[in-house]
């Protein structure tokens, strides 16, 4: 029997429990999916008054607008919490110790601090309306999580590119820009993805504070009861919208990896060969 590097391949007795495995949970799987699907038929999820709703203009333009507005919180959250987290790194990473204690500070705090209790502060304590204040909690929780992952990936560029970088006569701010940035990009962008991910999800906390998203505009159709309370129709609805919109993200991100390995790439440059009888630079004929 061969063997690889990092594990020993299965013979045929192992084999064979591999698909007994595999074919036992397979049927625990089928199980579990017919019996909730079982469940939906014998609740009633699938009568005509709970989907009802969904064949009318004006839900549709509710739900339409609710997404629009999750979009456009979302939107908002994001580009400030990029920026916010590329300042607080830049403060972090700053020679100034002042300057590093007050950035770690507002970091840690607003790491620690529950993204609902940020929300609710400004919304009832400061009075701001809803969008501003989601906008607000989303951009300083994700924006501090941003700092530690933007800093974190310039620290991990090697040292030996910013020591090359200064002796070239570049300065702080050059190094920065054109040599530990782009490389700690590659490795940063996969955390950033995520991050603006649940950044999106978090746009739900939304309807606690009556702004008009896609939950919200969701929450409103299942509680009406001319329509059977359709909870379970309008989780079917909204569930995989959210999935799709994050798998998006996660595909922009693999494109955008994929175009920055590319950019590194160099293509080979041909040189022609040297004929015979050519003279090195400067080289002439021997004298007597």
């Amino acid at each position: 029997m061969t063997t690889t590097a990092l594990y020993d391949v299965p013979g045929p007795q192992a084999r064979r429990r591999h698909l007994v495995y595999g074919l036992a949970a397979t049927a625990v799987i089928v199980g579990l999916v017919v019996w909730f699907v079982y469940l939906l038929f014998d609740t009633h999820q699938f009568t005509a008054q709970k989907w009802d709703p969904f064949t009318y203009k004006g839900i549709q333009e509710l739900l339409l607008r609710g997404l629009g507005n999750t979009l456009k919180a979302f939107a908002y959250a994001a580009v400030l919490s990029l920026v916010l987290g590329g300042v607080l790194a830049t403060a972090r990473l700053s020679e100034h110790r002042p300057v590093r204690w007050i950035a770690t500070l507002l970091v840690e705090f607003f790491r620690a601090m529950p993204v609902l209790v940020m929300i609710f502060f400004v919304f009832v304590a400061l009075k701001v309306q809803p969008l501003p204040a989601l906008v607000t909690g989303l951009t300083l929780y994700n924006g501090s999580v941003l700092a530690e992952v933007f800093r974190t990936g310039v620290n991990s560029v090697e040292r030996g590119q910013r020591e090359a970088a200064y002796s070239l006569g570049m300065h702080k701010s050059q190094v920065m820009t054109h040599v530990l940035v782009p490389q700690a990009l590659r490795a940063m962008l996969p955390t950033i993805i995520s991050q603006l991910v649940v950044a999106l999800k978090d746009t739900s906390l939304g309807f606690l504070i009556t702004y008009e998203e896609f939950l919200h505009a969701g929450k409103l159709i299942a509680s009406n009861l001319d329509y059977g309370l359709p909870f379970i129709p309008v989780v079917m609805i909204i569930s995989p919208i959210y999935i799709g919109m994050c798998m998006i993200l996660s595909w922009l991100a693999h494109v955008a990896a994929r175009r920055q390995r590319g950019s590194l790439k160099t293509e080979a440059v041909e040189v022609a060969e040297p004929e015979p009888g050519t003279l090195l630079p400067g080289a002439g004929a021997h004298g007597p």
